[in-house]
């Protein structure tokens, strides 16, 4: 299990007002995931994950309670990215904790679907 940082909750109320903690997390079995069906991502730009998370531009609403599909731009790389985060609240068993489940560079097309197809729960423009 690795620190990655911490979130907002008051951004991330829009998945749940039940949030309990705002460390997030990464296991070595999510790592592994993402190494095998992203190669490369993780190794490259798992240093922005901390930033994603504290930062995200939108979460749009994903297919699993209590969980935040989360869009971010990171302007250094000019490029996308996804990340797929899930939320400890209070019904969740005592050892849960918020974790990253997967994350993938994605192209401006991409990007622009998911906005198009997708419930935007959470805007860094409407802040």
């Amino acid at each position: 299990m690795h620190v990655i940082g911490k979130i907002d909750r008051e951004i991330y109320r829009c998945i749940s007002g039940n949030i309990v903690a705002d460390e997030v997390i990464i296991t070595d079995v999510q790592i592994k995931h993402i190494k095998e069906r992203h190669p490369n991502d993780y190794e490259q730009f798992s240093k922005y994950f901390a930033e994603i998370i504290a930062e995200p531009d939108y979460i749009l609403e994903a297919n699993r309670p209590n969980t935040a599909f989360v869009l971010k731009k990171i302007e250094i790389e000019k490029m996308h990215f996804q990340l797929i985060l899930r939320l400890k609240t209070s019904l969740d068993p005592q050892n849960y904790k918020n974790s990253i489940i997967t994350f993938l560079k994605i192209d401006q097309r991409k990007w622009e679907k998911y906005l198009r197809n997708k419930k935007i729960l959470y805007s860094r423009e409407s802040d």
